[in-house]
């Protein structure tokens, strides 16, 4: 069959991508077995919000070594419950965020931005506390969109978004995020529907429900380094960027085999071998 003009070899794409051509046959077996453990542990803690791994293998009645590789693989971690604060009059007048959590009912994503995720963290630098924002694509893995403020507001979420929009050209089908007044503000719910996206929300008091990204920004800052041994916000921004492209490029993902751009290509190059078949086929049958 001859190759859709503009479709590179697989040789081609492996070389390109510095990965090994046998990679490229890859197919994760393992992502809907996974995500329907995800589903069942992320029910349990909203059950028994401490329990560690243990105690939820034991309440799943299963071996704990899937339990918590899984747990890992998402970045779930029990509640650890804390001594409660005195509540403020207004408190007990404070209605529930109106968005569900969407994830908690579907199957795993089986394409590329069907659902992004969104978090952001800290980086201490020169005395002050940084904050960098992310949008993840929860097929690929890929990291669409990020930005830095010294500031958590909602400008820094949104920052994050755009960087993601102008990326991918398009917004996800889902976008999920956990309840924190930078993403239930209106100004970024707005930003958010006025693409065509559904918003997804974690439960209160359940981190687990968006710890997708938990173990990217554990290894993110280990592969950042010292964020103090820059001068500037700017040599330390450009090194951002450039871990960024680490991360996306070069990083093997354990769960992919492959780093999250080099499986986002083949994901593609697939479709576009099957959507080219299919149309060649059509045409053969004049349909």
């Amino acid at each position: 069959m001859q190759r859709a003009p503009g479709l590179k070899t697989k040789t081609q794409l492996a070389r390109d991508l510095r990965i090994s051509r046998a990679s490229l046959y890859y197919e994760p077996k393992q992502p809907a077995k996974d995500w329907e453990l995800k589903q069942k542990i992320e029910a349990v803690l909203h059950e028994y919000p401490s329990y560690g791994h243990r105690r939820i293998a034991l309440a799943l009645k299963m071996n704990r070594k899937p339990v918590k590789r899984v747990m890992k693989k998402y970045g779930i971690k029990p509640y650890r419950r804390r001594p409660k604060k005195p509540r403020k009059p207004e408190d007990e007048h404070k209605t529930p965020a109106p968005y569900q959590n969407l994830l908690l009912s579907l199957p795993f994503p089986d394409k590329p931005h069907a659902v992004w995720v969104m978090d952001f963290t800290y980086l201490w630098f020169q005395g002050v506390f940084l904050y960098l924002a992310t949008v993840m694509d929860l097929f690929t893995r890929r990291v669409v969109g990020w930005y830095v403020l010294n500031a958590h507001t909602t400008a820094l979420v949104k920052g994050a978004f755009v960087s993601a929009l102008l990326t991918v050209s398009r917004g996800p089908e889902i976008s999920h995020s956990d309840q924190g007044s930078e993403y239930t503000a209106d100004e970024f719910i707005q930003l958010v529907e006025v693409v065509g996206t559904k918003v997804s929300m974690s439960r209160k008091a359940s981190p687990w429900e968006n710890g997708y990204q938990e173990s990217f920004y554990s290894q993110f800052k280990i592969d950042l380094g010292d964020p103090n041994r820059f001068d500037t916000t700017g040599e330390l921004i450009a090194a951002i960027a450039q871990t960024m492209r680490f991360y996306n490029t070069r990083r093997i993902h354990t769960a992919l085999k492959m780093p999250p751009m080099a499986f986002a290509q083949q994901y593609e190059q697939r479709s576009n071998h099957r959507y080219f078949f299919a149309d060649k086929v059509s045409k053969e049958m004049g349909t």
